[in-house]
């Protein structure tokens, strides 16, 4: 399984919580928007990041000048400073002017400015960014952003795999946070994806996005305060169901400051109904021992559920320099799938040669050999198999006298030429080996 495949499809990246801007109208009626996150963390000994600050509109090709102008609120000089970052801005710490392509800022954050903290500020001070955006039609938008000196640091306690799970069952994950960073946060976005699992209970609190086919739930406790070094436990424990077949599943978990937005490697989904269930509520705890992942983590959920692979054989009749075909198929007979996890291994029968094998196509016409070949046997990944699913192997054989070849079906790992699995899982826990080899035999 590819764990990312479940969760990169159309997810939108940006901020839970935006400042709207104002709205401005070009003579064709298309209109422009500015959002800019309500706080910004920046750290405390004066690194940079980038400023999630989103235009959106007509596209850049729009022709007209665009300017982006960023300036530090009176009074905050002693906490933030700007800093430019592209040749299309100028300006000074307080006062920052950006222009043409610097401005470009259709649906992406901006690395052309950076707040930072300023010299001599500690961890808690505060100030205010005032960021004005001119479209090309002289139109104007404004935004603010607080500016806080020092960084909550968002951690999830990671619990132990889910493991001998049966196929169906529902399982419980409680869920506890910890600020490891030097600033309180008060507001908690919470994100779970739920991967090859789903939703038993969906909650108050939470939207369920239909672009997600309510796969993942995006939820938002603004009233929790999570000072730093202390936790907080999120109740009721989630609660979901296991798939009936894949054997090697999972889930997963992002945590953020609800008004800073989410992180660059973040993401979650627009719209969706809430959930008819209860709110999600955060207890401060003691913070427990145990692994705590920064941002978000993987939960693993294994069945206790094996797959019953067959392979099958052949038998060639011809005379030597007669070709022959031979398909060789490896089927799934369930119950679990256990994900790109088994490789064929075929041994053709001694005297014959290979004529064709199975390609792959790498490129728009362009082919390579599928399976690894060490000279006396061909190694062919298998990929996935749901279960009730086959799939064949095609060579083409140049006959030599009789003889017998083999084909076999093996775990990833067993091989000399391992290639892990997605996750890092593999085995199949084949309730019936008998079946995992036959005998590709060439007769007169």
């Amino acid at each position: 399984m590819d764990r990312t495949r479940h969760f990169r499809t159309a997810v939108l990246t940006g901020v839970l919580l935006l400042l709207g801007g104002l709205t401005a109208c070009t003579d064709d009626e298309r209109a422009f928007s500015l959002s800019a996150p309500e706080i910004f963390y920046v750290p405390a000994n004066g690194g940079k990041k980038v400023f999630p600050l989103r235009v959106d509109g007509p596209g850049p090709d729009t022709p007209g000048a665009r300017r982006l102008t960023v300036d530090v609120a009176p009074g905050s000089k002693g906490a933030v400073r700007l800093r430019a970052s592209s040749p299309d801005c100028r300006g000074s710490a307080a006062h920052v002017v950006c222009e043409g392509p610097a401005a470009s800022l259709y649906g992406l954050t901006t690395d052309v400015f950076a707040p930072v903290a300023a010299k001599g500020s500690k961890p808690g001070d505060t100030g205010n960014l005032r960021l004005t955006y001119v479209t090309t039609d002289g139109g104007k938008l404004t935004a603010r952003t607080r500016v806080v000196v020092g960084e909550p640091v968002l951690e999830l306690l990671t619990p132990a795999s889910y493991k001998g799970v049966r196929p169906g069952a529902e399982v419980t994950s409680s869920m506890v946070v910890r600020n490891a960073g030097v600033v309180p946060v008060q507001g908690l976005a919470l994100v779970v994806d739920a991967g090859d699992l789903e939703f038993v209970r969906r909650y108050a609190n939470c939207r369920y996005p239909e672009l997600q086919h309510g796969n993942q739930a995006v939820c938002s406790l603004p009233g929790v305060r999570i000072d730093p070094g202390k936790s907080v436990t999120v109740r009721p424990g989630l609660r979901l169901r296991a798939s009936s077949t894949t054997m090697y599943g999972s889930f997963h978990r992002q945590v953020w400051p609800l008004r800073a937005g989410p992180g660059p490697n973040q993401s979650f989904s627009q719209g969706g109904e809430h959930g008819d269930g209860p709110a999600l509520q955060a207890e401060a705890t003691k913070t427990p021992a145990g692994t705590f992942t920064e941002a978000g983590d993987f939960v693993s959920v294994l069945l206790a559920a094996g797959a019953d692979y067959e392979v099958s054989g052949a038998d060639l009749h011809g005379d030597p320099g007669d070709i022959r075909k031979v398909r060789l198929t490896v089927r799934n007979n369930g119950p679990g799938d256990p994900g790109w996890s088994t490789r064929l291994v075929f041994g053709p029968p001694p005297g014959s040669a290979v004529l064709k094998e199975p390609m792959a196509e790498i490129d728009d016409g362009d082919f390579e050999p599928y399976c690894d070949h060490d000279g006396s046997t061909y190694t062919c990944d298998v990929k996935g198999l749901a279960p009730g699913r086959s799939r064949a192997f095609e060579f083409t054989l140049r006959l030599g006298g009789p003889a017998t070849g083999s084909v076999r079906i093996e775990d990833k790992g067993s091989g000399p030429s391992d290639s892990p699995g997605p996750g890092g899982t593999s085995g199949r826990h084949d309730p019936d080996a008998g079946n995992d080899q036959a005998s590709v035999d060439v007769t007169g």
